[in-house]
């Protein structure tokens, strides 16, 4: 005789047991389904006639290193990294590149890798300290029309005199006949042990650049100034907070943010955390133009295996824009 259950009689329950099987092979699934995928790549942003792009990347040791221990530094940043950078720029095709932590015996063949991949970039600005083997550069489609290679600021600490390590890159570059941008490239230093206290040098530096910012507005309050690069700090640390919040402020963090809505930019492997630690600051005159749904925090595979840092890619009106409800800027 069959059993035959009553329309309206409950169905059993199920077994915890079977109904956690059933959660953890579906959550099984989906994370081989993840990881069988690279991580998604942004879309690229193609420029509009009026707009142009800036990107700032760290390059994670693009110079020669005594990468073998044997004393010498003379190994170069691994080929795969290097043809990693270069793909992950020309992907983006930036107006201007700004980067940290490029040596100077490796520029030229920097350069030759982005002009093979279609990339080429007339004008340039090199800016590293005799005694470093890594420094700063800018790489643009338009002229630049005035250098300042700023290599000489120092600060105190106790009796010691101590020059800024990487110095700040400091150029004006002629975007369009009308438009002008003034570009300042730093890398503040790192938070690797220094006998004079690393955190008490990047406090300094940051001071130092604050310096720098407000010589260029005393003298033009509404110019369109950008500060870029690997600054080494999260925006509630002292040094940053310095150049952000003082004077009203002088300088406003423009954040862009990828399409997930993620905000770092540095990767730290060994404690698996992630931060924001390269920025992007303008000043009030430049900050009409920034086109922000245009910006992005790069999503790319290709990070993972060029840098530690990802770039940081800005779009801007190429003209002169007033504030919201301000008068026009002269």
């Amino acid at each position: 005789m069959h059993n035959v259950r009553r329309p309206l009689e409950p169905a059993p329950r199920p077994r915890a047991s079977r109904v956690w099987a059933w959660v953890g092979i579906v959550l099984l699934v989906g994370c081989r389904q993840d990881l069988s995928q690279p991580p998604a790549r942004s879309p690229t942003v193609q420029t509009l006639p009026d707009e142009f792009s800036v990107m700032t990347y760290n390059l994670r040791h693009y110079s020669l290193e005594d990468r073998d221990s044997d004393g010498i530094p003379s190994e170069p940043k691994p080929l795969a990294e290097r043809e990693a950078v270069a793909d992950l720029v020309a992907r983006w095709r930036p107006d201007i590149l700004a980067v940290q932590e490029i040596g100077r015996e490796l520029f030229d063949e920097f350069r030759r890798s982005l002009r093979t991949r279609g990339l080429d970039y007339p004008w340039s600005e090199l800016v590293v300290r005799p005694e470093s083997r890594i420094g700063l550069a800018v790489l643009t489609r338009f002229p630049i029309t005035h250098r300042q290679p700023r290599l000489d600021q120092t600060y105190r600490i106790g009796a010691n005199e101590l020059y800024v390590l990487r110095g700040f890159l400091d150029v004006e570059i002629q975007v369009r006949e009308d438009y002008r941008l003034r570009l300042v490239v730093a890398h503040l230093k790192s938070k690797v042990f220094h006998p004079m206290g690393q955190t008490e040098m990047r406090r300094n530096e940051a001071r130092l650049l604050h310096m720098v910012v407000s010589e260029l507005l005393n003298a033009r309050s509404n110019l369109n100034l950008l500060v870029v690069g690997d600054l080494n700090d999260t925006p509630d640390s002292a040094p940053i907070r310095r150049l952000t919040l003082e004077d009203q402020p002088r300088l406003h963090d423009l954040r862009p943010a990828d399409e997930w809505g993620d905000v770092w930019t540095h990767f730290h492997r060994a404690s698996d955390t992630y931060s924001r630690i390269d920025y992007a600051l303008a000043s009030a005159g430049m900050l009409p133009e920034f086109v922000r749904e245009r910006s992005r925090a790069v999503r790319d595979p290709g990070v993972y295996r060029a840098s530690d840092h990802r770039p940081l890619f800005l779009v801007f009106k190429a003209r002169e824009l007033a504030p919201s409800g301000g008068s026009p800027k002269r």
